[in-house]
């Protein structure tokens, strides 16, 4: 069953193991950097522990998993008109479930002839 929040394939080469800056993820959600700094501000979206300090300014990166997780606040937000507390909810919800469904394929034994 396909994903209601699908990842363009243009999207995946910022999966890697390379963090983001806050402009390339609100490029990649569409977004101005103001909306991702009112995100990270309210604890919707979350940085990597701050270690780049440049001139005088924490530097914020962002894990790429993270990219997911905004864009789906995003979509949510303009979609259903969200509060942001909302859709971040919405989205551990949706992060859960999927948690859940993986463990629960895990558990299953395999179907024969499938």
């Amino acid at each position: 069953m396909p994903h209601a929040f699908h990842l363009p394939a243009q999207m995946a080469e910022l999966l890697g193991d390379d963090s983001l800056s806050l402009e390339e993820l609100a490029r990649a959600c569409r977004r101005a950097p103001e909306w991702v700094s009112e995100h990270v501000e309210a604890g919707v979206i979350a940085p990597q522990p701050a270690d780049a300090v440049s001139g005088g300014m924490v530097t914020w990166r962002f894990a790429s998993t993270t990219l997911v997780r905004a864009r789906r606040v995003a979509q949510l937000e303009a979609c259903f008109d969200a509060d942001p507390h909302l859709a971040a909810l919405t989205v551990d919800l949706m992060e859960e479930v999927g948690d859940l469904r993986r463990q629960l394929r895990q558990l299953r034994p395999p179907v024969p002839g499938s």
